[in-house]
């Protein structure tokens, strides 16, 4: 077997090793107090852009930016500290195999040692391995030029440099400009990565080997270890129904590829959308069902950016191994105050009154019109929207009564009744706060309105199938419901650019709006942050806390180890096949962590540094794998 050749990675330094040009940021420092920052700033960016792209001579360019700087001797110590804070993310995530490699990682730079060398040799690279240039100062330690005599103070220098280096093996530069990619033009070079983790420059982007948004896309690329087993960038999410973007801003910045569209979608359009999404983010409206869930080739996560997650098929995504997060807190008040200001509004027969005076009418009575304190509020689902709505309910006088099907404990002086007809017969305003189980559809129907008293008032901001929409429109019209608050439908528009079609439209005293009760700034703010930073979490950690369908697991972090994520069908002897697998390869597991329910088993496994690869393909091979993934 031949030998594999030796690969040597020549990396610029500004906006490739570091986030900015550091002489951007010398400026930033030495101008501080003066009224020339702004100017100076702006020429030195433009100028470094027009050398970067090949349309300026270096000399030139290094030449126009020192006498813009007004910089000190004693500014130099400033600006390595604020370098050593603006290292590019992944160089910082990928320090081990920096370190691990020094011997062949080089530094090729048009900037200045002064202040590269202390940036770099954190990172284990060897300060002979560093090559830049040198300030010259006068008398007053004013940084003035140059060593003219350098090489890399040249246009086309980097190529000449490092054909000096005489080094054996592959060379790959890596670099944002086009200089970097002379050193390939050359030939003497065997590729040219473009580096855009920081800046996208086209004229450079076109003549790479290869285009590379981290350093962890390359060494993926060249088969090397990393911190990550998959490129974050290669990571693609699709974010429908106008999300928050404050998710977006989470998404980009952990380096995913990111796509939005700000409707739903319907099966067909989300069958041919979905083929190559890593994750998808919802709201209400997309339903990801068994023949999207058939077409999804890569989705590893699903977020559900509500509570509710009926529009999912959870069993689906679960035999296919698709984690699946809501937000089941994260708007629960937002829920409660609309329920709240809608029993006022409705008790007090506001809509109708609101209406008469937009059109010119003046009703002056308090005919059906009452205070909300005394009355009997019952609450059907007393899960976390029900619970904070009997406490701010009591708290303004209001007598509660709950009912659920599963067994729940009373907040304050709230009631249990024992069944949903006690409650119906006993209460003034109900308010309905269930899950989107489809053993739910109807549960409010024609026997249920009759059991309801007479004059009542009747919210629904849960699913719209729990409740029969004919039945409800034949109470209001006979006067048995005297308010009526609906905030969620059986059929739903796709975007605020389709028609709201219901037959519900019109009706006496009452409240329709359009799915917005958690549509608030704040509750709209923390899904936004909650449901990514799970989902991301899944994927550095295999953290599973809080999914709906996953067994919930809060991992240790990873140190100095790889992590195997197992995901099987929960049937007996998988866990020891595991166990015999790893150590079949000699193996030695330093972390184990096991969890099952009724329909999966996850099994996380901490291993020391060293494995054959084969180990993986067998543990692929155990039966009933559903999925299987590395960490590093």
């Amino acid at each position: 077997m031949t030998k594999a050749a030796t690969k040597n990675f020549v990396i610029d330094f500004d906006s490739t090793f570091t986030q900015v040009e550091a002489l951007d940021v010398l400026c930033e420092i030495t101008l501080s107090d003066t009224k020339l920052k702004e100017s100076n700033l702006q020429q030195i960016a433009d100028i470094t852009n027009q050398a970067m792209g090949g349309d300026l001579s270096f000399r030139e360019s290094l030449e126009r930016r020192i006498k813009l700087l007004h910089a000190k001797k004693k500014h130099i110590p400033l600006l390595i500290e604020e370098l050593k804070k603006l290292v590019s993310k992944s160089f910082v995530r990928n320090r081990e195999f920096i370190e691990k490699h020094k011997d062949n990682v080089f530094i090729l730079s048009n900037g200045f040692k002064e202040f590269i060398v202390p940036v770099v040799t954190e990172y284990g690279i060897k300060p002979d391995h560093v090559h830049a240039n040198t300030f010259e100062f006068d008398d007053e330690e004013n940084i003035v030029g140059f060593d003219y005599d350098n090489i890399l103070s040249e246009s086309g220098g980097k190529p000449r440099l490092v054909e000096s280096l005489n080094l054996e093996g592959d060379i790959y530069v890596i670099g944002d400009g086009y200089n970097d990619y002379e050193i390939r033009k050359a030939g003497k070079a065997d590729r040219f990565y473009a580096f855009t983790e920081n800046v996208k420059r086209e004229k450079v982007i076109e003549v790479a080997d290869y285009v590379a948004e981290s350093l962890d896309e390359i060494l993926y690329h060249n088969n090397m270890e990393g911190k990550l087993s998959y490129p974050k960038n290669k990571i693609k999410v699709l974010l429908l129904e106008n999300i928050h973007p404050n998710a977006s801003k989470i998404v980009e910045e952990e380096g995913y590829q990111l796509e939005i569209h700000s409707a739903g979608m319907t099966e067909e359009e989300l069958c041919e959308r979905i083929k190559d999404v890593s994750i998808i983010g919802i709201r209400s409206k997309t339903n990801i069902t068994k023949k999207v869930l058939d077409s999804a080739e890569r989705l590893m996560a699903i977020g559900a950016f509500c509570i509710g997650t009926n529009q999912i098929d959870l069993a689906e995504a679960t035999k296919k191994g698709i984690i699946v997060f809501n937000a089941p807190y994260s708007n629960t008040r937002s829920v409660v105050e609309l329920a709240i200001a809608e029993m006022i509004l409705l008790i007090r027969n506001l809509p109708d009154k609101i209406s008469s005076m937009h059109s010119g009418k003046w009703k002056k009575s308090a005919t059906n019109a009452f205070e909300i304190r005394g009355k009997k509020l019952g609450i059907i689902g007393y899960g976390n929207i029900g619970k904070q709505l009997s406490i701010l309910a009591e708290s303004m006088g209001i007598q509660v009564y709950y009912y659920d099907l599963d067994e729940k404990l009373a907040i304050g002086n709230a009631i249990k009744c024992k069944s949903l007809d006690d409650l119906l017969s006993t209460v003034d305003i109900i308010s309905l706060h269930v899950d989107g189980r489809k053993t739910n559809k109807n549960i409010i129907g024609k026997a249920e309105f009759e059991k309801m008293k007479d004059g009542m008032i009747f919210l629904n901001l849960s699913r719209g199938h729990v409740v029969d929409i004919q039945e409800l429109k034949k109470n209001i019209e006979s006067g048995k419901i005297i308010g009526t608050g609906v905030d969620v439908f059986p059929e739903e528009p796709l975007s605020n650019n389709h028609e709201f079609i219901s037959e519900l439209r019109g009706l006496p005293n009452v409240i329709l709006t359009p799915h917005i009760g958690g549509s608030t700034l704040e509750a709209q703010e923390n899904i936004a942050e909650f449901v990514p930073n799970k989902i991301i979490d899944y994927i550095n950690s295999g953290s599973t806390q809080t999914s709906v369908n996953f067994p919930n697991l809060t991992l240790p972090k990873l140190v100095d180890a790889h992590r195997f994520i197992h995901v099987h069908q929960n049937q007996p002897g998988v866990l020891a096949k595991i166990t015999n697998t790893l150590a079949s390869g000699n193996i030695n597991v330093v972390g184990q962590y096991l969890k099952t329910n009724e329909d999966i088993g996850y099994v996380i496994t901490d291993i020391n540094k060293d494995y054959d690869k084969d180990v993986i393909k067998e543990l692929k091979k155990i039966e009933g794998t559903i999925r299987f993934r590395v960490l590093y």
